[in-house]
């Protein structure tokens, strides 16, 4: 499995951030606990914040460090929906009970707009966001969503842009148009997860870095979860290790693949030329098979992710690999300096849908595909509910089923690597 770490990657958040990041200590020893959380990513967090408001007693063990992965160095976006789009979360679960989940969402994103205020810290916080068709073929696909999402989910909220209004959104030759969101947004994830955090701790909760859990273990009153330096004995367990679950779980393991993903920012551009690539601010990711996204930060760079790896590695020089699709988007960006190049693993489930779910008293959540910022948060919504005593939304979320990757652990990602090279050969065409 991929090897982890006791300090940060070098990304831009990392780099930027505005004190020292927290170091939270490790764990020594036995503890009880009513919720163990192991993965202190957003899934885990937002769940622990939940049940420690709630009056839990919740400890959450870190392997590395808070948001050291996915969570903390991703795009940014905040996005309604999924990874998968509504057709397979309808094939799954009907209209009804679809819109349901649609609901669940709306609620997240509402919810990550009062969240810091409520709790008292800053995540950068900007509304909107475009979805946008590079193939003239795929502009129907924004009109579609849009309709649909009017007449099924009752959303109203979409606006289409046209070719010809959309520089006064996007300062680039490469799209037809795009569909914008107001309740889109883009923000600072390393903040989030800090905030986070710090939330829980007020709350009563505790959060131990650096201690990984190697095993697990059911008992006739709960859980026992292992670490190198101590043990935590609890009532109910809640699995949020995502694309890092490894060997802790082997059958959650094999409904995912660890795809490899990379981001970069420019240096500081000037205010003015920075405003004028993206004039409202929005963020921006495409409408491809592997897409495109990016978005400006506070202090004016571009922050551009496209590619990826289904084959878990990262490329040694991520500029060089990125560079072309930046200024593919942005020609007037060819040769700018790019500051801060850094890469992580997402956990892709085999449909792209969300695999979250309950057996007993343990829980998981995982198979976010990359597109988790919200997600993950209305994720956690369901599982804290059911652990309380409310399993109507986690309901539905078990409705969906995430089967094994083909191949097992050895043939998996070639298998799936090959399609998706078919796939993004289509998005050429």
């Amino acid at each position: 499995m991929f090897k982890q770490s006791a300090q940060h990657v070098a990304s831009y958040y990392a780099q930027t951030y505005p004190a020292p990041i927290p170091l939270r200590p490790t764990l020594q020893g036995p503890i009880d606990t009513e919720v163990l959380i192991i993965g202190a990513g957003f899934s885990g967090l937002h769940t622990a914040l939940r049940l420690a408001l709630a009056g839990k007693r919740v400890t959450l063990l870190e392997a590395s460090r808070v948001a050291w992965a996915a969570s903390g160095r991703n795009g940014g976006q905040a996005l309604l929906g999924w990874s998968c789009d509504m057709p397979p979360l309808e094939k799954a679960l009907g209209l009804e009970r679809t819109r349901r989940l649609w609901d669940s969402m709306c609620w997240a994103a509402q919810e990550l707009r009062e969240l810091p205020q409520r709790h008292g810290f800053d995540v950068d916080y900007r509304t909107g966001s475009l979805w946008t068709a590079v193939l003239p073929r795929r502009v129907n696909q924004l009109a579609q969503a849009k309709r649909e999402a009017e007449e099924k989910w009752g959303y109203d909220a979409l606006r289409l842009i046209g070719h010809d209004e959309l520089p006064q959104w996007i300062d680039s030759p490469r799209y037809q148009a795009a569909l914008y969101d107001p309740n889109g947004a883009h923000l600072n994830p390393l903040k989030l997860a800090q905030g986070l955090a710090s939330a829980i701790e007020a709350a009563g909760g505790q959060i131990f870095e650096q201690s990984q859990v190697h095993d697990y273990q059911q008992t006739t009153s709960g859980f026992v979860a292992r670490s190198d330096h101590g043990e935590v004995r609890s009532q109910v367990l809640v699995l949020a290790c995502n694309a890092y679950i490894d060997r802790l779980d082997r059958p959650l393991a094999r409904r995912l693949l660890p795809v490899g993903s990379y981001q970069v920012t420019t240096a500081p551009l000037e205010p003015a030329f920075a405003q004028s690539l993206l004039p409202r601010n929005s963020c921006v990711i495409d409408n491809q098979f592997v897409p495109d996204y990016f978005r400006l930060t506070p202090d004016h760079r571009l922050l551009f992710g496209g590619g990826c790896t289904y084959l878990g590695g990262i490329p040694k020089d991520i500029a060089s690999a990125t560079r072309p699709y930046l200024e593919r988007v942005f020609p007037q960006l060819t040769g700018v300096v790019l500051e801060h190049a850094w890469g992580g693993h997402i956990d892709c489930s085999i449909q792209r849908t969300p695999d979250i779910g309950r057996q007993g008293q343990r829980y998981w959540l995982q198979g976010f595909s990359g597109h988790g910022v919200l997600p993950t948060l209305a994720g956690a919504r369901a599982v804290s509910d059911a652990i309380l005593g409310d399993e109507q939304l986690l309901s539905l979320y078990q409705g969906i089923d995430n089967g094994r990757f083909p191949g097992g652990d050895l043939l998996a990602a070639p298998l799936e690597a090959a399609a998706k090279a078919w796939y993004r050969l289509r998005d050429n065409f």
